[in-house]
């Protein structure tokens, strides 16, 4: 029952994987969550494997020491880079991301997926691993997008500049016959609405918060850690970067006013 009343940590890049917390908090009403934004050192995709090894271990380290029963990596080039690692260091359930491949490969009618994601994640082998188990019989074209994650980051989902962004990338994918896109960043399902405004009806847009947020609550339940009380979980929100611009965008990106604060030495 202890156990039970412990809360879920998140971690991510920067500030995208708050829309995976939105899904958890749809499916998992009742869970206290604690989430870290590492945007002191945002975007992990341009860097080394080594780097955002270094950086998850630090922040898993700071989660744990508010006890927490589940860590859900929220982020696809922390998952990729170092699911594997804080799974041999820690007891506690580690959930991570990936691309959602298998049910884009299910949806598209043209046979063509794309899949928009950081460099980070597109040349990792968890990646590669995915395209041999659920890419055969389709297409599937990469597209990294530099820059995109720091527009949500900045909480600009709608300007000139995030269009412009988002136009350059997913023209390379439209023009190879994709009628699915993979939003392979957590940053990404922030511009759903945009993105859909852009591109039509025609093309779907999948990405995978909700498979991680039932995938969670599976683990939960079968370890008994599901929280039983019926009020309102708690959400607590920590950054490496400035608390105060942090405090805003996620706001903006909760949907709800929120305290930001600042992650502690020595783990920022």
């Amino acid at each position: 029952m202890e156990n039970q009343q412990k809360a879920i940590g998140l971690f991510d890049s920067g500030m995208g994987g708050l829309s995976v917390m939105r899904e958890i908090r749809a499916f998992l009403p009742h869970e206290d969550l604690l989430f870290v934004a590492d945007s002191g050192h945002v975007p992990y995709g341009p860097k080394s494997p080594e780097y955002v090894q270094q950086r998850s271990l630090a922040i898993a380290r700071f989660l744990l020491e508010y006890d927490v029963k589940a860590i859900v990596i929220a982020c696809n080039t922390a998952t990729a880079a170092a699911a594997a690692l804080l799974r041999s260091r820690f007891q506690v359930p580690i959930i991570g991301m990936e691309p959602a491949v298998k049910p884009a490969a299910a949806a598209t009618r043209s046979g063509v997926v794309g899949v928009l994601a950081t460099s980070g994640t597109l040349s990792s082998t968890r990646f590669a691993a995915l395209l041999e188990r659920f890419g055969s019989g389709i297409t599937v074209v990469t597209q990294p997008a530099p820059g995109l994650v720091e527009r949500v980051e900045a909480g600009d989902l709608t300007g000139p500049e995030t269009r412009r962004l988002a136009e350059e990338y997913t023209a390379p994918l439209l023009a190879a016959g994709a009628d699915t896109l993979v939003l392979g960043s957590t940053h990404f399902p922030h511009l759903r609405p945009l993105l859909s405004e852009m591109l039509g009806p025609d093309i779907q847009l999948i990405d995978t918060g909700a498979a991680v947020a039932r995938h969670l609550r599976h683990v939960l339940e079968e370890r008994q850690l599901l929280r039983q009380q019926t009020d309102e979980g708690l959400a607590r929100f920590w950054t490496s970067g400035n608390p105060i611009e942090a405090q805003e965008i996620v706001s903006r990106l909760w949907l709800h006013p929120v305290q930001v604060e600042p992650l502690p030495e020595p783990y920022n």
